[in-house]
C-alpha cells in the first residue's frame, strides 16, 4: 500500500457483487474530484472485474456464476474490515451485494449490516442518512432501524425493549461521535396506525414501544405518517424506525440517490449507497454513482472526525 496521507482517510472500498453496478460506480465515484480529494482509497475485490484491485480475494471470471459471485463479494467484506481492524485503513465503503449470491457463496447473512457486526462482535443498528435536507425542509433525514431484514411476520415478536433500547443506544453514540451532534434528539416512530388510537389499532405501541422509548429517553413512539415529516422539519435528529419498510420507504422517498447507508456501532466507519446490485443494467453504462460518491464523501468524513477527536 501506498504511504497514509497525512490529509485524507484511507478507505478500503468493496466492489460489491461484481455482476451488478458495483464496479462501475466505484470507478466513477473514485474518478470523482470531490472524492479525490477527500480520500485515497485501497480497492479491495477479485480482479477480472474492470477494477484495478489493491487487495485480490481471487480472479473473477465471466463463466463464474451466482455463488462465486456471492463467495468474492463476502470475502472482500471481510478483508476490508481486516484492514480497518488492523488500522491500515480508516473505514471502509462497501459497493451492494447480492443477498441470494451471498448465501449461495457460503455467507449466511441477511447482508452486510449483519455481516459486519458478526465480524465485529459488535451491537450495530443501520442508518439511512440523507446527505442534505429535502426541499422545504430544513434537516436532512437519518432513519435507524430497530430490526433489520425479517419478514413482517416476525416483527412484532423482534420489537422489543432491548431491541428498542440498544437502537436508541447506538444511535445517540453515533450522532455523538460520528455526526457531531452533542445533544441528538430522537424519536421512536409507532408500529401500528395512529401508534394504535388508544388500542383501538393494537395495544403493543402502548404496552411495548412507549415503556421502552421512555427507558431509553428517546421520544414517542409518534404515528409513522407524520415522525419523519416533523423530523424534517427539524424537531428530531435521528427517528428509529420498528421494522425495515416503515423506514426505509420513507429515507429513500425524502431522499434516494443521495442517501447513504451507515453501520453505526462498529469501531470504524462503514457506508454504502442507498441501492442495490441493480443487476438488470449493469455494464449499460447508465448506472448513477451518485449515491456511491456520497457514501464515500460521508466515510471520509466520519474518519477525519474521528481522527480529530482522537489527536
Amino acid at each position: 500500500m501506498a504511504e497514509r496521507s497525512a490529509s485524507r482517510p484511507r478507505l478500503a472500498v468493496t466492489l460489491g457483487d461484481v455482476r451488478g453496478i458495483g464496479p462501475e460506480i466505484v470507478i466513477q465515484a473514485a474518478a470523482s474530484r470531490e472524492v479525490r480529494d477527500a480520500a485515497d482509497l485501497v480497492f479491495v475485490g477479485p480482479s477480472g472485474a474492470g477494477v484495478e484491485v489493491s487487495e485480490s480475494v481471487g480472479e473473477w471470471r465471466a463463466s463464474d456464476g451466482v455463488a462465486q459471485a456471492g463467495r468474492f463479494a463476502g470475502a472482500a467484506v471481510e478483508r476490508a474490515a481486516a484492514l480497518a481492524l488492523d488500522g491500515a485503513v480508516d473505514g471502509i465503503v462497501t459497493a451492494p451485494l447480492d443477498k441470494a449470491a451471498l448465501l449461495a457463496g457460503g455467507y449466511d447473512y441477511p447482508g452486510h449490516t449483519e455481516m459486519l457486526a458478526s465480524i465485529t462482535g459488535r451491537t450495530v443498528a443501520m442508518m439511512l442518512a440523507a446527505t442534505h435536507p429535502a426541499p422545504g425542509t430544513t434537516n436532512p433525514l437519518r432513519v435507524v432501524l430497530a430490526t433489520t431484514h425479517i419478514a413482517l411476520r416476525d416483527v412484532l415478536g423482534a420489537v422489543t425493549p432491548q431491541a428498542i433500547g440498544e437502537a436508541a443506544a447506538v444511535t445517540r453514540a453515533g450522532l455523538r461521535d460520528w455526526f457531531g451532534i452533542s445533544e441528538p434528539r430522537i424519536a421512536l416512530c409507532a408500529l401500528n396506525p395512529h401508534a394504535g388510537d388508544g388500542g383501538r389499532f393494537g395495544d403493543e405501541d402502548d404496552r411495548v414501544l412507549r415503556p421502552a422509548a421512555l427507558a431509553a429517553g428517546i421520544a414517542g413512539p409518534f404515528p409513522a405518517d407524520t415522525v419523519f415529516v416533523r423530523a424534517m422539519r427539524g424537531a428530531f435528529d435521528a427517528v428509529i424506525a420498528p421494522y425495515h419498510d416503515v423506514g426505509m420507504t420513507a429515507i429513500k422517498v425524502a431522499s434516494f440517490g443521495s442517501a447513504v447507508n451507515v453501520t453505526l456501532g462498529l469501531p470504524f466507519p462503514r457506508t454504502s449507497p442507498d441501492h442495490g446490485t441493480a443487476l438488470d443494467i449493469a455494464g449499460r453504462g447508465i448506472a448513477d454513482p451518485s449515491s456511491m460518491i456520497a457514501a464515500t464523501l460521508m466515510c471520509a468524513q466520519i474518519a477525519r472526525r474521528r481522527r480529530a477527536a482522537a489527536a
